[in-house]
């Protein structure tokens, strides 16, 4: 019941502040340069910033369906429980579990600042803005939950390149 709520709560309090130009490709890899803001739960006026990047990976061999699922690495049990909490709890999880993505992070940077994660959070937007990096990402999320509110990027970058990887799937035949 309790990963449940934590589930739940880092679901309802992530937001995607700035969304890469890029989506996730159909057939290929996907790469994402992550900066996940949060506010520590001990102390507020205070901004965690972890930096990293995350990838989305087509599966590498057709498995048969019972063993079809999402696999991670470089997640720690939170993200993997969070996974299996939405396979369980979330309808769209199907294609996803179905089709088998595999999701790997890199080591993360740590940096703490003693400001106001809105004022972090624009200066860092900003930045990503002036980037001109197409896959560069930046989060709001949990802080004690950090893996589950980089899940939940990853998850809503899956939504909004649905319809682009189906039209792919029907130009190439496929369904």
């Amino acid at each position: 019941m309790e990963a449940d709520s934590a589930a739940a709560y880092a679901l309802q309090h992530t937001k995607v502040l700035y969304v890469p130009d890029r989506r996730i490709d159909t057939f290929g890899d996907t790469r994402f340069n992550f900066v996940l803001l949060s506010e520590p739960v001990d102390v507020s006026g205070h901004c965690r910033i972890r930096q990293g990047w995350v990838e989305a990976s087509r599966p590498r061999i057709l498995r048969p369906a019972d063993l079809r699922g999402v696999e991670v690495d470089g997640f720690g049990t939170a993200a993997r429980e969070f996974l299996e909490w939405m396979a369980a709890h979330g309808a769209s999880m199907q294609t996803l579990m179905k089709y088998g993505f595999r999701f790997s992070r890199s080591e993360v940077q740590v940096e703490y600042l003693h400001e106001n994660v809105k004022e972090v959070s624009e200066r860092v937007v900003k930045d990503a803005l002036h980037s001109g990096d197409p896959f560069r990402a930046v989060v709001l999320g949990v802080d004690d939950a950090w893996e589950v509110s980089l899940m939940c990027f990853m998850l809503e970058m899956i939504q909004q390149s649905h319809d682009i990887n189906i039209f792919d799937f029907k130009r190439r035949g496929l369904i």
